[in-house]
C-alpha cells in the first residue's frame, strides 16, 4: 500500500456520511465503518497521525518509482517463458534420439564454431529436448558476457550462438539490467535501490493504517467494500488488495536489497559477521600440479582462477599432468551424487574440474564437487544441506526472487505482485486527488496530515523510535538520506507556511 488512506481531519470525504444520533440508524454501519479505532489511547493513537503523514509523503514521492519497478518487474516476470519461444531454435533439439553424443565430442563442435573462443564452461542438457550450452570466453565481448554456442548432444550438430550474461539469453539479460537500473548504468541502480528501500515501509505502514481502521464487517479487512462509492470505494480497494500483496511485497523488498549497491554490502557484511557466508567447493590442486590441455578439459577462467599464483617469482614450465577428460570428470561427479542440471567449469592454472548442480526448483539440487583431472579423484564436496541457514534463506530468497524456485508459478505470483503494486499505486494517487478541496481551489490536491503530529508521542516512546530509524537509515543508506531530504523540505515549507500566515495576520 503506497498513499495516505484515511482523509485529511482538515478536509473531510464528501461522501463519508456524519453519523446520527441514534446508533441502531441504518447510516451509522457506514459511519462506524469509516472511523478509526483508537483501541490504545497511549500508542496507537499517539502513532497513527506520525505513520499517516509517513505513508502518504512516502508514497507521492516514492510511488512513482515503485511503479517503475513493478512495471519492469513485470516484464523480466515474463522473460523467462519469452525466451523459450524467440530462442526455441537455439535451446530446443530437432528429435530426440536413443543415445547421446560425448560431452568431449560437443565441446570440439562449439570450438570448431568459434576458434578464437576460449571454453571456460559446458551445462550439459537438462533434459532430452534441450541442448548443451558451451560457455565461451572471446575477445571483444564486454565484462560478464560470454558467448554461449548451443550443441544438439545427440548428434553433436551446434544449432547457434548467443552471447550471454550467466544463465541469461540477450532478451532476460536486457531486461534484467532495465529493471535493476534503467539501462542506466550504476547510476540507474540508485532508482531500484531507492524503490527497494522504500517498499517495505510503506508495505507495512499501509498494512498497519489498514488494521487499525474499524469497521462494520470483519470481512471487509480482506475484501473491497462493493457497496462503497466514491473515495471510500477506492480506499477499500486499496487496503484489500494491499493486504493480500504485502507479504510478498516485503519479501520482494528485503531480497531486492541485497543485489543493491549501499545496502547490499551491509547486507553482506552482517551475514558474513553471523557466520552465513554462502561456501564453495575447493577445487585448488596440489602445488606443483596442474590441469591438463588435451581435448575434454579445454581450458579457460573458472571461478577459482587465479588462486594458484606465484607471487610474481618467474617460475619453470611444470609439464603437464594427464587429464582423464571431461567425460570422466562428469561421471566421477555423478557417482559422488552430483546428478542434476550439471554446470562443469573446466580447469584452469592451479585448477580442476568444478561440478555443480544448479536445478533450483523445489527440492532443490545444489551439491557440488571438485574433481582432479589426473585421476578422477573428488579433492572437495560441498553439500547444499551442509550450507549455513543464513546462506541457505539467501538462495532460496534470490531464486524466489528471480522466479526460479517454483518455475512458472513462481513467475506468475511475480507478476502479479507486480500488477498488485501497479495498482496500489494507482489507487493512492486516485485517493491523493479525490481529497482535493475543490471548493476552495479548482487545481489542488489532497492533504497531508497535518505537521506537528510527533509532539503526540510519548517520549518514552518517541526517543527509542528515533533510535531504530537511525540504526535502519544507517544501515540501508538511501532510505534515511532520502528521508532526511524529505524532512528537510517539510521543515522548509512549515516555514514558509508560518511566515504566509503572519503577514497575513499583520495586514
Amino acid at each position: 500500500m503506497s498513499l495516505e488512506e484515511v482523509q485529511d481531519v482538515r478536509t473531510p470525504d464528501a461522501d463519508t456520511p456524519a453519523a446520527p444520533l441514534a446508533p441502531a440508524a441504518p447510516a451509522t454501519a457506514d459511519a462506524v465503518a469509516s472511523a478509526e479505532a483508537p483501541s490504545k489511547p497511549g500508542t496507537w493513537a499517539a502513532l497513527r497521525p506520525l505513520l499517516l503523514r509517513m505513508h502518504f509523503y512516502a508514497g507521492i514521492l516514492i510511488a512513482p518509482l515503485l511503479f517503475l519497478a513493478a512495471a519492469t518487474g513485470l516484464l523480466y516476470a515474463a522473460s523467462w517463458q519469452a525466451e523459450k519461444i524467440i530462442y526455441s531454435d537455439e535451446l530446443t533439439v530437432t528429435q530426440v534420439r536413443d543415445s547421446t553424443a560425448p560431452l568431449s565430442a560437443q565441446v570440439t563442435a562449439a570450438r570448431a564454431t568459434v576458434p578464437k573462443g576460449k571454453v571456460v564452461g559446458v551445462w550439459p542438457a537438462p533434459d532430452a529436448e534441450a541442448t548443451t550450452r558451451v560457455i565461451m570466453e572471446v575477445p571483444g565481448l564486454e565484462e560478464g558476457q560470454t558467448e554461449t554456442v548451443f550443441v544438439d548432444p545427440y548428434t553433436a550438430h551446434v544449432n547457434g550462438q548467443l552471447t550471454t550474461e550467466g544463465d541469461a539469453l540477450p532478451l532476460r539479460a536486457w531486461l534484467s539490467e532495465f529493471h535493476s537500473s534503467l539501462q542506466l548504468g550504476e547510476f540507474g541502480r540508485n532508482y531500484s535501490e531507492l524503490a527497494a528501500s522504500w517498499l517495505w515501509v510503506v508495505a507495512l505502514g499501509g498494512l498497519a493504517l489498514w488494521i487499525g481502521r474499524r469497521r462494520s464487517r470483519k470481512a471487509l479487512l480482506v475484501l473491497p467494500d462493493r457497496a462503497a462509492t466514491g473515495r471510500r470505494k477506492t480506499l477499500s480497494w486499496h487496503g484489500a488488495v494491499g493486504l493480500w500483496a504485502v507479504a510478498g511485497l516485503v519479501a520482494l523488498s528485503a531480497t531486492g536489497l541485497t543485489w543493491s549497491k549501499y545496502a547490499g554490502e551491509n547486507i553482506g557484511q552482517l551475514q558474513d559477521g553471523l557466520g552465513g557466508a554462502t561456501p564453495s567447493v575447493s577445487a585448488a590442486l596440489a602445488p606443483g600440479s596442474d590441469s591438463g590441455s588435451g581435448e575434454g578439459s579445454g581450458s579457460g577462467s573458472g571461478e577459482h582462477a587465479g588462486h594458484g599464483g606465484t607471487g610474481g617469482m618467474e617460475m619453470p614450465p611444470t609439464p603437464p599432468t594427464a587429464d582423464i577428460g571431461i567425460d570422466k570428470a562428469v561421471a566421477a561427479a555423478r557417482a559422488a551424487g552430483v546428478t542434476e542440471e550439471l554446470r562443469i567449469t573446466l580447469p584452469a592454472k592451479g585448477n580442476g574440474y568444478v561440478i555443480k548442480e544448479q536445478d533450483k526448483q523445489l527440492p532443490v539440487h545444489l551439491d557440488s564437487v571438485a574433481v582432479d583431472p589426473a585421476d578422477g579423484r573428488i579433492m572437495d564436496e560441498l553439500r547444499f544441506a551442509d550450507y549455513p541457514v543464513l546462506a541457505q534463506l539467501t538462495r532460496f530468497g534470490i531464486d524466489l526472487h528471480m522466479g526460479k524456485t517454483f518455475g512458472l508459478a513462481n513467475q506468475i505470483a511475480l507478476a502479479a505482485l507486480a500488477v498488485a503494486l501497479m495498482f496500489l499505486v494507482f489507487w493512492g494517487y486516485r485517493m491523493w486527488w479525490l481529497r482535493r478541496p475543490t471548493k476552495d481551489r479548482t487545481l489542488s490536491v489532497g492533504r497531508a496530515q497535518p505537521r506537528g503530529a510527533w509532539r503526540k508521542v510519548p517520549l518514552t516512546m518517541l526517543l527509542p523510535l528515533a533510535a531504530v530509524i537511525a540504526l535502519v537509515g544507517w544501515f540501508v543508506p538511501l532510505l534515511g538520506i532520502s528521508l532526511v531530504a524529505f524532512l528537510a523540505v517539510d521543515v522548509l515549507l512549515g516555514l514558509f507556511a508560518a511566515r504566509r500566515t503572519r503577514a497575513a495576520t499583520t495586514t
